[in-house]
């Protein structure tokens, strides 16, 4: 079911057109109190069920959903991967019961991942967050830069929420399985490599959305951001290595070798 509420006749234009999805009329109820409070929402509509929220999305446009993930029918997973085919998909803010959905949620490009039941504070985070990133679009537009066709953040689950992650702060990525761990930060020299965190793409996949000119393959489970390696070496025996800035040293694949040695002109 769903319900179109009439919005202010003048709302300010720095506001979310929000709509509101779950299949529990109280969960709808007190998302609507805690939305009354935030200064950057006009709530357009709620909706009870996954087809009746594309309809109303379709009909209205709205920049936001907050959206419950289990949900008879069409689940909330769903409903999103249906609306990023839009020509301007709403971001999506995940509410729900359920922690072990978030690296899901991420895969259908989720600004964020709330838990119930939600607190004012944490909402006010997420939405945040999505202010932020509209902010920035609307910044590039009005400055006519055209949109990189390469990837420039990724949002990683950390524990029961999203961070974002800007794709010039990752190292190196490594291939694990059906996931690939971020590696972020870490000293000259450390030998440390900083944080990490694990991303649910294949390193073909997230190769295809990275700027070649700022990572480079080295390794069928490698990918390391170009100047992060501080040297080449091999051990006489036709074992290349890649140094890193940290001290980690990668070994580079035999397909690979080739385009690693022009890193050194070679």
């Amino acid at each position: 079911m769903a319900n179109e509420i009439i919005p202010d006749a003048s709302p300010a234009t720095t506001q979310l057109n929000t709509l509101i999805v779950d299949d529990e009329p109280l969960a709808i109820e007190r998302l609507q109190l805690l939305c009354a409070r935030q200064k950057d929402i006009n709530l357009v509509g709620t909706a009870s069920d996954g087809e009746a929220a594309i309809r109303l999305a379709e009909k209205l446009a709205p920049d936001l959903l907050l959206l419950d993930i289990a949900m008879p029918g069409m689940d909330g997973l769903a409903v999103a991967e249906k609306l990023a085919e839009m020509p301007h998909p709403p971001a999506i803010i995940f509410v729900t019961a359920f922690d072990k959905f978030a690296v899901e949620a991420f895969g259908v490009a989720a600004i964020d991942y709330v838990l119930k039941p939600v607190e004012n504070k944490r909402l006010s985070l997420a939405i945040s967050r999505v202010v932020e990133r509209k902010n920035e679009r609307s910044e590039r537009a009005e400055n006519a830069v055209e949109d990189s066709p390469w990837a420039e953040e990724f949002w990683v689950p950390y524990k029961s929420e999203l961070r974002r992650i800007a794709a010039s702060e990752i190292n190196r990525i490594e291939a694990e399985r059906d996931y690939m761990r971020l590696h972020v930060g870490g000293e000259q020299g450390s030998g440390q490599g900083g944080t990490s965190y694990l991303l649910h793409q294949t390193i073909t996949g997230l190769e295809k959305r990275l700027n070649p000119e700022q990572f480079i393959r080295l390794h069928r489970s490698h990918l390391v951001r170009r100047d992060w390696i501080a040297g080449l070496r091999h051990d006489g025996g036709g074992i290349w290595m890649a140094c890193l800035q940290c001290g980690t040293e990668i070994r580079i694949g035999r397909t690979h070798l080739a385009e690693a040695k022009k890193l050194a002109g070679r």
